[in-house]
């Protein structure tokens, strides 16, 4: 058996010098031009970034936010020589399923803080204490508070190792269930084609690109055909941030790294356009949510390295694929960007859920 180190409990303590330089970055903002009435035709608004970085300048509580983190169980441990960082929570309940989170890119494991008590305590919330999971969040490598890989390699199916690894041989745990969205889902993926004997079930909420961009139309149904066309058509039109950082991750990372509004505006372009606005088109997060988000790229500078996951992913020399056969639920949401159809996504998967 391979000796593993003990998890290490693990707080958020910024240093101040930190914080301080971020707001003198703030304060010295140059601010580029905008076309008149472009709103985010071109890109992020200016007024509306202006606005939200006058709030993170006065308004907005790091301290406050850090706080709130560090509620949350959380421990550091090396696996396989990297460091991972990830939240741990027991579930309230007589036998609480272990459930591996899985966040994405532009998140991080900030993403299901709102979440975890309602898997956690489900009696706490009106549910039912028999349904409780026990969670674990970790943050992938190079991104939040886990290690920045410094040799080329960690893609999706070497973070799906590492979690792995992280689930049993770290916690202990024979099996669990997994759960992922955006490079989650790949994740998610990769830990069902080479571990299904770990997994009880997977759950996503959005297909792997690489299933549309391989797909073969001769072999598909109309409705499908219609699919991939507008795949094609959304990467046409937003898929610009996806070739840089699959190409050139590093000559991008040098602006973001340096410039916090920079970094702000590359970010919450996508929350914007990823996310259901309503009838008034206002992005439906906080501000606090959005800043803290953000922040945690900024105070640990993994912009650069999350932003390379995207290039190992696309450089990997032979694809990681084939039919998953763990029992799987899709949760497949009207207004993501190209909802998957159920008979497309039922190709790769075992769909028991829909």
């Amino acid at each position: 058996p391979i000796c593993v180190p003990d998890p290490q409990p693990f707080q958020i303590n910024i240093p101040q010098a930190v914080l301080d330089d971020l707001q003198r970055r703030l304060a010295h903002t140059r601010w580029p031009d905008e076309i008149e009435g472009a709103s985010w035709d071109y890109g992020t608004n200016r007024e509306y970034l202006q606005q939200l970085t006058a709030y993170w300048q006065k308004g907005y509580d790091w301290r406050a936010q850090e706080a709130k983190l560090n509620e949350f169980a959380q421990f550091t441990a090396e696996v396989d020589g990297t460091n991972l960082h990830f939240i741990h929570i027991e579930g309230k309940g007589p036998n609480p399923l272990p459930l591996l989170l899985t966040h994405g890119w532009p998140d991080s494991f900030f993403r299901f803080v709102k979440l975890i008590p309602l898997l956690t305590d489900p009696a706490r919330y009106g549910g039912r204490a028999e349904d409780a999971f026990t969670v674990v969040v970790p943050d992938i490598p190079g991104f939040g508070f886990s290690e920045k890989p410094t040799k080329p390699g960690t893609d999706t199916v070497r973070a799906a190792e590492l979690f792995a690894q992280l689930m049993t041989k770290v916690l202990g745990y024979k099996k669990f269930a997994a759960h992922g969205g955006d490079f989650g889902a790949s994740i998610t993926e990769q830990l069902a084609l080479h571990h299904p004997e770990l997994l009880l079930a997977i759950q996503m909420t959005m297909l792997p690109p690489q299933h549309a961009q391989k797909a073969k139309p001769e072999d598909l149904t109309a409705r499908e055909k219609a699919y991939l066309l507008e795949v094609k058509a959304w990467g046409e039109k937003e898929g610009a941030f996806t070739a840089i950082q699959s190409s050139k991750p590093q000559t991008l990372s040098y602006g973001l790294n340096e410039s916090p509004v920079g970094l702000l505006a590359w970010i919450v372009e996508k929350f914007y356009d990823w996310s259901d606005k309503g009838p008034d088109q206002r992005i439906p997060f906080t501000q606090d949510d959005l800043l803290t988000n953000v922040m945690i790229y900024w105070v640990t500078q993994t912009i650069g390295s999350s932003t390379r996951f995207y290039y190992e992913k696309a450089h990997k020399p032979t694809s990681e694929s084939g039919y998953v056969k763990v029992p799987t639920g899709f949760a497949s949401y009207l207004k993501d960007n190209v909802p998957a159809p159920r008979q497309f996504v039922e190709r790769f998967f075992n769909i028991q859920r829909w």
